[in-house]
């Protein structure tokens, strides 16, 4: 955990995120560390920046969150 209460996304589970979006989404689509936080991980479909996921460990249920914002003038 962070000193600011976040949960910190360890190298392990980035690999398995990277493995998780490459089977069910698309083979194309890279999970990578943050350069400057390490409370979340980002998501490409090739070079194309796609969201962020976010690790939440709530109640000791494990669950991770992908946030994807959508601008209109990609519609």
């Amino acid at each position: 955990m962070t000193p600011d209460g976040d949960w910190i996304v360890k190298p392990e589970e980035i690999k398995k995120l990277d493995a998780y979006f490459k089977r069910m989404f698309n083979p194309a689509m890279v999970v990578k560390a943050r350069p400057r936080k390490d409370d979340s991980a980002e998501v490409y479909a090739g070079d194309e920046f796609l969201g962020v996921v976010f690790r939440d460990d709530e109640d000791g249920d494990l669950s991770y969150n992908f946030s994807m914002a959508i601008l209109d003038v990609d519609l």
